[in-house]
């Protein structure tokens, strides 16, 4: 009897070798970004105790009361959850690891991330991140480096089209004082919240402007201004940091209803967006968390940082139709006994000469090998027969040019590969 094929889970997708290649060339042009500004890896595990999200993200959010995937440990009874988002799990293996008593860290992450909500375009359960992570820094020129780097990122993935949309959120004074008026406006016209709204009402009013839903679009509108009880330290910074981005030549709008969904967030807010993904339109999102470093367990620390969405930004990379991926250097074919041990040899002669060579494994006529190098991409066709193994040498041929095939020894074909003949 025939065995039930198993599918993935729902929202946890596979990346296919075609697709990786945009996944390689995003990750090779983020990697030398982040080196151009400093940055130094921190990997986290994927599995954290529930309590550190639940005290940084906030206990009544989407995240924590609907999405996170959590389960109890059977061996000691203890909840721990799949990492929703990478910042609480950062912050505390640099509480943990004492990082900041060596100064100020600038640091970045990467990896799979876990919410259990309804996948759709450009949201995933199981989606990627870079998180860019800046501890102890206290001024607004750390928050200008962050949303300068992002622009510059754009440019160097051939993305356009990402606006940048900023605000500030304030102290927790500045907040309490709104949050009040908010909460009375909202009491005000509670008959016209939806269920989710109501429910943010009581517990988290402000999460209430983050709403999606079409139908609360005007009374959000009409809602009081948080800029209108922010203290004068916090609207001085964020005007530093408005202008440090027009001396970088970083375009921005306010928008004063962006609240983000997280409640370590103070101070200055963001979220780059592109209307060619639909609803889901952010592809970066972040701002100012200084009370999040104490909040978990730390000595007080200012701290900001952001997280790309991997899967977005490889749909709009997509979408400007990136450049495809290069194929091997060099594919070898070989036929016949001798040059079937010869030709491994010389693959590996060939790699250590700096090439990228498929090895033909598998069998097969000269025919079908040589229909499998075309297909494979690579610029040459290195070719081994028996002939080739008795003399010690290789025979070249060009599969993307009008040009003669050669014969040559291993040394002159990487040479003439490289293109120094």
């Amino acid at each position: 009897m025939k065995s039930k094929q198993i599918q993935a889970i729902r929202g946890m997708n596979d990346v296919l070798p075609d697709e990786a290649q945009l996944w390689e060339r995003f990750e090779d042009t983020v990697r030398d970004w982040l080196r151009a500004y400093g940055y130094r890896n921190l990997r986290t595990p994927i599995l954290e105790k529930t309590d550190l999200f639940v005290r940084s993200i906030g206990e009544v959010t989407d995240i924590v009361e609907k999405e996170m995937y959590t389960f109890v440990d059977a061996l000691n009874g203890e909840s721990l959850a799949l990492r929703p988002e990478g910042t609480a799990a950062c912050v505390r293996a640099v509480i943990e690891h004492n990082l900041l008593y060596a100064g100020p860290q600038r640091l970045w992450y990467w990896g799979p991330m876990f919410r259990h909500e309804r996948p759709q375009k450009g949201r995933f359960r199981q989606f990627h991140q870079v998180g860019v992570e800046a501890l102890g820094f206290p001024g607004s020129d750390i928050d200008a480096e962050h949303l300068t780097m992002c622009a510059r990122l754009w440019r160097a993935l051939g993305i356009d089209g990402i606006e940048l949309d900023l605000n500030t959120l304030g102290d927790a004074q500045s907040r309490a004082r709104y949050r009040r008026r908010l909460v009375h406006y909202l009491e005000s016209h509670e008959r016209r919240l939806d269920a989710d709204s109501k429910r943010r009402l009581r517990a988290n009013p402000l999460r209430v402007l983050d709403s999606k839903n079409p139908e609360m679009a005007e009374l959000i509108a009409g809602a009081p201004k948080l800029a209108d009880d922010l203290d004068e330290v916090s609207l001085r910074s964020f005007e530093d940091l408005q202008e440090l981005l027009r001396e970088s030549g970083v375009a921005f709008r306010i928008n004063s209803r962006l609240v983000r969904g997280l409640d370590y967030y103070n101070g200055a807010v963001y979220e780059w967006v592109c209307d060619r993904l639909g609803a889901q339109n952010a592809v970066c999102a972040g701002g100012r968390y200084d009370a999040l470093v104490e909040q978990i367990g730390g000595k007080p620390a200012p701290a900001c940082g952001y997280a790309l969405g991997i899967e977005r930004l490889l749909a709009l990379m997509k979408d400007g139709a990136g450049r495809p991926a290069p194929g091997p250097d060099a594919y070898l074919v070989r036929q016949g006994a001798a040059a079937e041990r010869y030709g491994a040899r010389v693959a590996e002669q060939l790699r250590d000469g700096g090439l990228a060579v498929v090895l033909h494994c598998g069998g097969g006529n000269f025919k079908s090998q040589m229909k499998r190098a075309d297909a494979s991409g690579a610029r040459y066709a290195v070719i081994v027969g028996d002939d080739e193994a008795a003399a010690g040498v290789v025979s070249v041929k060009p599969l993307r040019e009008a040009a003669q095939q050669v014969r040559a020894s291993v040394s002159e074909a990487i040479d003439l590969i490289k293109g120094k003949a």
